[in-house]
């Protein structure tokens, strides 16, 4: 990471440069560059709501493979719709940040009004493509971008607020598995206890995020430039931030238990790899150069894709596996001694 130094004293509005004004007039890479096609792969979490609705709910695949490469489609623009949105409205904070500051928003100088072209564009096609897939498939596309817009658009913008942030970033996750669940199942929603596992889970890796990005700037001696570049910082430390990810995690697991003890039992097997997953991927978050700042680059940690793996063949094997012992998990239960006491 390149060194983030301290920012002059004064007031915010004084250290923060105007978005959009530094650098040459931009080029059409670099409102493309605005989309982030490349951070598309965050999408994985449509799969698994594919998969889940297709094994709870069955259905031919082929029949169902249009619904998915229009839903797929219309996922990747409004996902994009909502980088546009982000990197307009936050240009004049990521001036602060050692990476993002080398993005388009803050080193050229945009047109407002073709960057409102574009967010309309992607926003509006992919809504029309939604509206091919599903009427649920539309909702909830219409949700991502409402949320999108309540994360970075004031009064609102709750990605200034502790927290907060963490938590309405991550209602993305289970907005992206209610997608995927919507290409195959145009009737029900997922399950509440999948949900709400999902949330969790997102607010688990956001806070490991936010938590990473803290640990730098203190190395770097950078936390005043921190606190321009995102105002929930000043609120943060790396002692919250840890507690935040272990709660959040205890909340996912059990969530994620309910789950599986409702619809699959045989998937409780597969908690330990769960467990192992949430342990990696905090020990990523705390390496000195974390990957957990920039979770598109997780695909280089060998050991984060090994437990997925893992955990994925696992899962795999435990959809087939029938294990009637564990049947007797669901009512109460008493171990018996060998002997009677008085």
């Amino acid at each position: 990471m390149h060194r983030v130094s301290r920012p002059p004293s004064g007031s915010e509005e004084q250290t923060r440069p105007s978005a959009g004004t530094p650098g040459a007039r931009a080029a059409l890479r670099d409102y493309v560059a605005l989309a982030r096609p490349a951070h598309w792969i965050k999408h994985v979490f449509i799969v698994p709501g594919i998969v889940l609705a297709w094994l709870l709910h069955g259905g031919s695949l082929r029949a169902l493979l249009p619904a998915i490469l229009l839903g797929g489609l219309s996922a990747a623009l409004l996902a994009s719709a909502n980088y546009v949105l982000n990197e307009w409205l936050d240009a004049s904070f990521d001036a602060h940040h050692p990476i993002k500051s080398q993005r388009p928003a803050v080193t050229r100088r945009l047109s407002g009004a073709v960057v409102a072209v574009e967010y309309l564009g992607l926003a509006v096609s992919g809504l029309i493509l939604a509206t091919l897939v599903s009427p649920l498939f539309a909702l909830t596309a219409g949700v991502f971008l409402l949320a999108a817009v309540i994360y970075n658009v004031r009064p609102l913008r709750t990605k200034d607020r502790a927290h907060l942030d963490v938590i309405s970033e991550s209602l993305n996750n289970p907005l992206r598995l209610t997608l995927g669940w919507a290409m195959v199942d145009t009737q029900t929603l997922p399950p509440g206890s999948l949900l709400a596992a999902y949330w969790m889970g997102g607010a688990f890796l956001m806070a490991v995020k936010r938590l990473a990005e803290y640990r730098a700037a203190l190395v770097e001696d950078g936390l005043g430039a921190l606190h321009l570049y995102r105002r929930s910082f000043r609120a943060y430390d790396e002692k919250g931030l840890l507690v935040a990810s272990l709660v959040y995690a205890q909340l996912s697991g059990f969530f994620l238990a309910v789950f599986l003890l409702k619809y699959r039992i045989e998937y409780l097997l597969s908690l330990p790899l769960f467990a192992a997953l949430f342990g990696v991927y905090l020990a990523v978050g705390l390496e000195e150069h974390s990957a957990a700042q920039a979770p598109e680059a997780l695909f280089r940690e060998r050991s984060l894709w090994l437990v997925v793996s893992l955990l994925v063949v696992a899962l795999a094997l435990l959809t087939w596996i029938e294990v009637p012992a564990l049947d007797g998990l669901t009512s109460p239960d008493y171990i018996e001694l060998p002997f009677r006491g008085r």
